[in-house]
């Protein structure tokens, strides 16, 4: 099994306002993929409530193997989903591992 973990902080410039509506829909598209791309084994994104913290959102997820992981980076509703955050997003950071 491969563990997929993303972190990704938003830009200080955008507004709140902006910075929520993105991270919610991003939520939300993310969350409705196992209907879509049936190799993901797990799903789920957290929305940071710590304002102190650097990260503003963090993605977790589960997929059988590597390749599955890279299937999914590119498959269409993976790629739109990530174009919601868009505007808002100033950097990302990843670890896949196995177990």
């Amino acid at each position: 099994m491969v563990k997929h973990i993303v972190l990704f902080k938003l830009k200080d410039d955008a507004s709140a306002d902006a910075k929520l509506a993105a991270m919610h829909a991003f939520k939300d598209a993310i969350e409705a993929l196992p209907a879509k791309i049936p190799f993901i084994r797990k799903i789920e994104v957290g929305l940071n409530i710590n304002p102190a913290e650097t990260w503003s959102i963090a993605l977790y997820s589960e997929f059988d193997t590597l390749d599955d992981v890279r299937q999914y980076a590119v498959h269409p509703d993976h790629v739109a989903a990530g174009k919601l955050l868009a505007e808002v997003k100033e950097s990302r950071a990843c670890v896949d591992y196995e177990l």
